[in-house]
C-alpha cells in the first residue's frame, strides 16, 4: 500500500534517555522532549549560546617553519615535518570554543506522582513540527502539545485534559542543575528569568524567560518556581538569546514571551504551521509498503530493521525527517547546523558539537538544493562570509599566501586557526575551499547570477590561497605541502607509519572543482580574465586522479596501503561525491577504481560511522548501483541510529540524518552531468513509488512516479529558457527545448518524449 502519510514518530512510552527525546527546533532554539508522566524534562539548546569569546590563536612561528616543513616531506620524512609541525603549526591555544546547552525547563505535576498512566503516546508530527503527548491516569485523560515558532520565536507548550480543574504543576529553570545558573528571579507573578554568561574570555552572556498564562485555577511564583493549581489550560512560552545578536538578551526574551501572549496560543501556532508547511510542504515521498507495520511505534519498526527486515515506510519515515531537521536547525539568520544540528546535552560534548569542516558540514547540508529547501542554505553561506574575513589572517600569518583559509574546524566566532594536536585532520588547510564550493552548488542549481556576484569573492579568496600555497614537486607538479588525505594514516616501505604528504588525491579533486568553479563563474559575471587563466594553467599542474597496484582510486601521491583498511574517511573519493570527475559514463575506468576502492573499504569493516555509511550511500547512488546503496541505507538504520531516529557516529552527530536524506535524492535523481538522469540508482526493494517536488541542477523541480521499478510519469518545470537533457535509466536519452515556467510531461506509453503541459 501507499506510504505518503509517514510523517509521524511516536512512541508507546517516555523517554528515559537523551537518545530517546523528540527534537523540536526553528533554527535559533532548540529543545528536546522527554514526555515524562511525572516530572517533565525538555532540555533546550540556544545557538549562539558558546563557551568563551574569540581569540586570535594563530601560531607566529608558522611562516618561518613552513619551508622546512615542506622540505623534510619532500625527502620523505614525514615523521620529522609531523613534529614540527605540532610545535610550529598548531593554533595557540590548540582548541576553538564549543557550544553548550541552555539549560531545562522543568515540570513537576505533584498530583501525578502516583498510579499508572494508561494508554501512552509520545509523537513528534512532521506535517506540523510538533511534539505531542497523552496519557490517562485517575480517569482523567492528560494532553501536552509543545513546537517552537520561527516567526514569533519561543517554545509554546500547552497542558490541557478533558476533566476541568485538573492542571497542577510546578515549573522552574534549570541549568546543569544550577551549577552554571548566575540567577534565577522571579519578574511578577507569571515569569522567570534565567541569567548567566557562558564562561571564557569574552564569552557571551545568557538569558531565558518562562511566561506562564492559565484558564481557571491560579498561578503565582514563590521562589523560583512558577505554581499552577487546579487549571483547566496552562501555555507556557520561553524565549532564549545572548549577547552574541542582542545588547539586552533579557529584554528581547521579555519582548518576544510578551508578545505571543498577547497574540494567543492559536494565532502563534497557525503562524507557525504556516511558516513550516511553507517548507516542508513542497515535497511528498511515497513508497510502496507493509501498511500494517504503522500499528507499530517508531522504536518497533527501527528494531524490525536491526533484525534484517525491511520496512520502505519507515525509509520514507527517514527522508521525512531528515527534512524537518534541516528546516528545525537552520534558517535564515540562524547559525548553520553544528555537528548536533543545535540539540547538545553536554557542556563539553564529543568533538566540542562544532562545525567540522573536512567533511561533516559540508554533508549537512548536501540535501538543501536537492530537496528543495535552498534558502536554509544561507545560515552556511554567512558563516562562510566570516571565515573568509578571519581566513585572511590565517593565509597571510601562517602561510604567507593571499586569500582565506581554513582548517578542518570552526566555532561560533568563525575561527580558521588549527584546531587540536591531531595530526591526521589539525594540519589540512582546505576546509574554506571545500565550503565555498557550496557557492557553486547553489548558483547551479537557481542559477541566481545576483547570488553568484554577491558570493563571488568567496570562490576567488579561497582559490588565490589555493594557488600561492601550491608549490612544485619533486616530481613536477603543483602540490599542496604539507597536506594529509582526511584523516587516514599510510604505510611506508619500511613499515612505519605516515601521515604527512604532498599532492594528496583529495586535495588535486578538490582544487580542481574548486578552479572550475572559480572560472566559470567568473565567465558568468563576465569578470577577471587573467585569473581564469591563472586559475587554468595551475589545474593543468595538478597531478591527475590514477589507479592504484590493487585498482584502487590512490588515495596518496604514492601508492601506499592504508595502515587502517577500513577507515571511515573515503576522501580520495571526493571526486566522485560531492565532486564530479569521476563520472560512470564520463571516466568509466576511475569509476571502476572507485568501485573497487569502497569493495576494499567495506571489507575491512568500512562504514562503522552513521556519516561514513551515509557518505557510501551517496557513492553508490553515483556509480548507479542501487542495490548496494539501498543495503547501506538499511545498514544506516540498523547499525547507525538512535531510538528518537537520529544518527548515531556514535555518539550523535546529525550528519548521518543529513547525509542519508541526500542518499536517497541522489537515488532517485542526478544533474551532476549537465543532465537530467532520472531513477539512476533505484533500489530493488522500491518497486513502486512517487516523489514529487525534487530540485535540479540547472533550475528544474521534478516530480516522478514508477511501478515495478520502471518510470511510469515524469513532470519537469522549468525556471529558466534553455534546453532539458534527460536520461531514463534503461529507456531514453531525450533533448527538448524549455522556457521559463513551462512544465514538461513524460508518459511511459508511447515514443520517449517529453510534452509540454503550461507553457
Amino acid at each position: 500500500m501507499s506510504l505518503d502519510v509517514e510523517r509521524r514518530i511516536w512512541f508507546r512510552k517516555p523517554a528515559v534517555e537523551w537518545d530517546e527525546a523528540l527534537p523540536l527546533g526553528n533554527g535559533r532554539l532548540g529543545a528536546m522532549v522527554f514526555g515524562s508522566v511525572h516530572n517533565e524534562r525538555i532540555q533546550l539548546n540556544e545557538d549562539s549560546l558558546w563557551y568563551g569569546g574569540p581569540r586570535d590563536r594563530h601560531n607566529p612561528d608558522a611562516a618561518a617553519y613552513l619551508p622546512r616543513i615542506r622540505e623534510l616531506v619532500f625527502a620523505g620524512r614525514p615523521k620529522e615535518a609531523e613534529r614540527l609541525a605540532a610545535l610550529a603549526l598548531t593554533g595557540l591555544p590548540e582548541t576553538q570554543r564549543h557550544y553548550v546547552p541552555l539549560g531545562d525547563l522543568l515540570l513537576t505535576f505533584p498530583d501525578l506522582q502516583r498510579g499508572d498512566a494508561g494508554p501512552y503516546v509520545r509523537e513528534l508530527d512532521l506535517s506540523e513540527a510538533k511534539a505531542r503527548v497523552s496519557f490517562k491516569m485517575n480517569d482523567t485523560t492528560y494532553y501536552r502539545e509543545l513546537f517552537i515558532s520561527c516567526p514569533d520565536q519561543v517554545l509554546a507548550v500547552r497542558l490541557t485534559a478533558d476533566r476541568p480543574g485538573a492542571l497542577t504543576v510546578h515549573a522552574r529553570l534549570s541549568r546543569a542543575k544550577w551549577r552554571y545558573v548566575e540567577r534565577i528571579e522571579k519578574i511578577g507573578n507569571d515569569t522567570l528569568a534565567m541569567r548567566g554568561n557562558s564562561g571564557g574570555e569574552g564569552g557571551v552572556d545568557y538569558r531565558a524567560v518562562l511566561r506562564c498564562t492559565t484558564s481557571g485555577g491560579s498561578l503565582q511564583a514563590i521562589g523560583e518556581h512558577l505554581v499552577v493549581q487546579d487549571a483547566d489550560e496552562v501555555l507556557f512560552y520561553l524565549a532564549g538569546a545572548t549577547t552574541y545578536r542582542h545588547s539586552d538578551p533579557e529584554a528581547y526574551c521579555l519582548e518576544r514571551v510578551e508578545a505571543a501572549v498577547t497574540k494567543g496560543f492559536q494565532s502563534v501556532e497557525e503562524d507557525h504551521r504556516k511558516d513550516y508547511a511553507r517548507l516542508f510542504e513542497r515535497m511528498r515521498f511515497t513508497l510502496t509498503g507493509d501498511e500494517e507495520l504503522r500499528e507499530l511505534d517508531t522504536a518497533e519498526r527501527l528494531e524490525r530493521i536491526k533484525t534484517g527486515k525491511r520496512d520502505n515506510g519507515l525509509l520514507a519515515l527517514y527522508f521525512n525527517y531528515g527534512r524537518y531537521l534541516l528546516i528545525a536547525s537552520s534558517r535564515p539568520g540562524s547559525l548553520p547546523a553544528n555537528l548536533q544540528g543545535i540539540w547538545n546535552r553536554e557542556f563539553l560534548p564529543s568533538w566540542d558539537s562544532k562545525f567540522t569542516i573536512n567533511i561533516n558540514l559540508q554533508m549537512n547540508y548536501w540535501l538543501a538544493e536537492p530537496c528543495n529547501l535552498a534558502e536554509l542554505h544561507e545560515p552556511l553561506f554567512d558563516l562562510i562570509e566570516r571565515l573568509v574575513q578571519s581566513g585572511r589572517r590565517t593565509a597571510s600569518v601562517m602561510y604567507g599566501c593571499r586569500g582565506a583559509a581554513a582548517h578542518h574546524n570552526t566555532d561560533l566566532w568563525a575561527d580558521s586557526a588549527p584546531q587540536d594536536t591531531w595530526i591526521p585532520a589539525t594540519y589540512w588547510p582546505l576546509g574554506l575551499a571545500w565550503l565555498a564550493l557550496h557557492v557553486w552548488e547553489h548558483y547551479q542549481f537557481s542559477g541566481d547570477k545576483e547570488f553568484l556576484a554577491k558570493r563571488y569573492h568567496i570562490l576567488q579568496e579561497a582559490s588565490r590561497f589555493a594557488l600561492d600555497f601550491l608549490v612544485e614537486s619533486p616530481e613536477g607538479d603543483l602540490v599542496t605541502c604539507p597536506t594529509i588525505s582526511p584523516e587516514n594514516t599510510y604505510v611506508l616501505p619500511n613499515g612505519e607509519p605516515g601521515i604527512f604528504t604532498y599532492g594528496a588525491t583529495m586535495d588535486n579533486q578538490l582544487l580542481r572543482a574548486l578552479f572550475g568553479a572559480c572560472k566559470e563563474a567568473a565567465e558568468v559575471l563576465a569578470t577577471d580574465e587573467d585569473f581564469r587563466l591563472e586559475l587554468e594553467g595551475a589545474s593543468s599542474r595538478l597531478p591527475q586522479t590514477t589507479i592504484g597496484k590493487h585498482g584502487q582510486i590512490q588515495e596518496w601521491i604514492h601508492d601506499y596501503d592504508e595502515a587502517e583498511p577500513g577507515h571511515r574517511h573515503i576522501s580520495h573519493l571526493f571526486g566522485l561525491h560531492p565532486g564530479n570527475e569521476i563520472r560512470l559514463n564520463g571516466t568509466p575506468e576511475l569509476a571502476h577504481a572507485a568501485r573497487v576502492t569502497l569493495e576494499r573499504r567495506l571489507a575491512s569493516g568500512g562504514g562503522h560511522t552513521g556519516w561514513s555509511r551515509a557518505w557510501i550511500i551517496n557513492f553508490w547512488a553515483r556509480l548507479q548501483d542501487g542495490e548496494q546503496a539501498g543495503e547501506h541505507l538499511q545498514q544506516l538504520l540498523r547499525k547507525s541510529t538512535l531510538p528518537n531516529l537520529l544518527d548515531n557516529h556514535p555518539p550523535f552527530q546529525i550528519d548521518g540524518n543529513f547525509g542519508g536524506t541526500a542518499g536517497i535524492a541522489e537515488l532517485l535523481l542526478q544533474s551532476h552531468e549537465g543532465e537530467l538522469h532520472l531513477l539512476p540508482a533505484l533500489p530493488p526493494d522500491w518497486q513502486d513509488g512517487q516523489i514529487s517536488g525534487l530540485r535540479a541542477r540547472g533550475g528544474y523541480t521534478v516530480e516522478l512516479s514508477w511501478t515495478n521499478g520502471q518510470l511510469q510519469t515524469a513532470r519537469i518545470e522549468a525556471q529558466r529558457d534553455g534546453s532539458c537533457q534527460v536520461r531514463i535509466s534503461g529507456s531514453a536519452f531525450i533533448e527538448f527545448p524549455v522556457t521559463a515556467g513551462g512544465v514538461y510531461l513524460y508518459e511511459a506509453q508511447g515514443e520517449p518524449s517529453f510534452v509540454e503541459v503550461r507553457g
